[in-house]
């Protein structure tokens, strides 16, 4: 990352609640908000604003947050978008977690927690609330077998896999591993494709089901 602040639009239909999020962000070192809004405005606004993350509210009056999602994905540069939800049993994350989202936080996150998050989601990681019921998820026969297809990863898509779980980005898992960054992005494609998964998301709640990675 560099020295750039790390720009954010917040989205969420209560007031109080955007606003709150967007004041303790705001106070954070190394973010930036550029605006909190309403679903209603919520695509045009960053559109024309173009942060680099944005936090949206998963259950909103029309537009929802999955449409609001799934516009913001259709564009040529989208955007890194979290999900923000009130509920760690909330059903329509796994819906969000394949329109794109590359994260999911609960609204009651800590203030600092919250903004390390965001760093994290800016720096291409992914974030996954520890109090998201990650257990919901997992709901068919086919969710089973790709935690078991775990097992069968060679030894460094297994390190790879696992420090992606924990949310660094490419270059922190290069880092940490000793890699080069096309060793690490070659090894998490080939970790999506063996999982049979779209995204590096879908990549670190098989992970975290598998046991990969100690709960807090």
């Amino acid at each position: 990352m560099t020295d750039t602040p790390v720009s954010v639009v917040v989205v969420d239909d209560e007031g109080l609640v955007r606003s709150g999020i967007a004041l303790v962000l705001g106070a954070s070192p190394g973010i930036t908000v550029l605006a909190a809004v309403a679903s209603p405005v919520a695509v045009e606004t960053v559109r024309e604003l173009a942060p680099d993350v944005v936090l949206l509210d998963i259950r909103m009056p029309e537009p929802d947050g999955l449409t609001i999602l799934s516009e913001l994905m259709a564009d040529a540069a989208p955007p890194v978008v979290a999900m923000l939800t009130t509920f760690d049993t909330d059903d329509q994350v796994l819906e969000a977690l394949h329109r794109g989202a590359s994260g999911f936080l609960l609204k009651d996150t800590d203030p600092e927690q919250l903004a390390r998050h965001v760093l994290t989601l800016a720096a291409g990681g992914v974030v996954l609330a520890p109090g998201l019921r990650r257990e919901r998820l997992f709901r068919s026969a086919e969710d089973e077998a790709q935690v078991a297809v775990v097992a069968r990863l060679s030894e460094r898509e297994t390190v790879v896999l696992r420090a992606l779980a924990r949310g660094l980005s490419n270059t922190e898992i290069g880092t940490e591993c000793g890699l080069t960054l096309g060793t690490v992005k070659d090894t998490v494609s080939s970790v999506v494709a063996a999982l049979g998964v779209g995204s590096r998301v879908e990549a670190a709640i098989v992970a975290d089901r598998a046991g990969l990675v100690p709960r807090p």
